[in-house]
């Protein structure tokens, strides 16, 4: 089976919000987009221990409401909420910081929608620097390991993602996807050519075309360190 990676990248809708929290200003980058399967087979893939080796990471911990889980290398939190099978909620727990992401589920045309949204505090200096992408492309990787896990049941192997994201189409695909959330900040009031910077600086990053952070604004691997398919960490520095 031939799926065209660049293809499924473009059918992710990204949107980029300010919140608050505790008094205190939020970014939220949410990405959508419908697989083709059934709500329940989704549900299960994003929630089964089992299931998200083969297209995230593993998952340890006391997996239900109050719960603490921890992916293998990367975040960690407290489960919020699990309504089988339109809602996912967790704490993001990295390095002492904390952020938010749920999953929400539900039948579309064609499939499942499925909807991704990360909450964290922003670092200022850090958020200049790489814009929502830096958290943002990690997800769409991940989402696309989702696609290929959905339409063949197979495992993504970490070693062979990590190579496949540095080579030409992995390249395309995290240039769209860049391009993608630097748009949605502009949509959220952010100035066009520094959000187009930022968003070169992540390309940069996940590519491996330039070593991050040597102008001292903080590093990209504070949002895609340790994961297998350049996954977000739990920083919450940008997303």
């Amino acid at each position: 089976m031939t799926i065209d990676a660049l293809e499924q990248v473009g059918l992710v809708t990204r949107v980029v919000r300010t919140g608050e929290r505790d008094g205190r200003p939020t970014k939220i980058a949410e990405a959508r987009r419908v697989y083709r399967a059934e709500v329940d087979d989704v549900w299960d893939a994003v929630t089964s221990p089992e299931r998200l080796p083969r297209w995230f990471m593993p998952v340890s911990g006391d997996l239900r409401v109050g719960g603490r889980y921890q992916l293998e290398g990367n975040a960690g939190g407290t489960v919020e909420a699990c309504d089988r099978p339109d809602r996912l909620a967790v704490t993001w727990e990295y390095g002492g910081d904390v952020g938010w992401v749920e999953v929400h589920l539900a039948p579309a045309e064609g499939g499942t929608e499925l909807r991704l949204l990360h909450e964290a505090h922003v670092d200022p200096a850090f958020w200049e620097q790489f814009g929502p992408g830096a958290v943002g492309v990690g997800w769409d990787l991940a989402l696309w390991g989702l696609v290929l896990h959905l339409a063949t049941g197979e495992a993504v192997d970490p070693a062979a993602a990590e190579a496949w994201t540095v080579g030409p189409e992995g390249q395309a695909v995290v240039t769209s996807a860049a391009t993608g959330w630097a748009a949605a900040a502009v949509g959220d009031g952010e100035d066009p050519d520094a959000a187009q910077r930022a968003g070169a600086r992540t390309i940069a990053f996940y590519t491996g075309q330039e070593a991050p952070g040597a102008d001292g604004a903080g590093t990209a691997e504070s949002a895609a360190d340790g994961t297998a398919e350049g996954a977000p960490d739990g920083t919450g520095q940008a997303g």
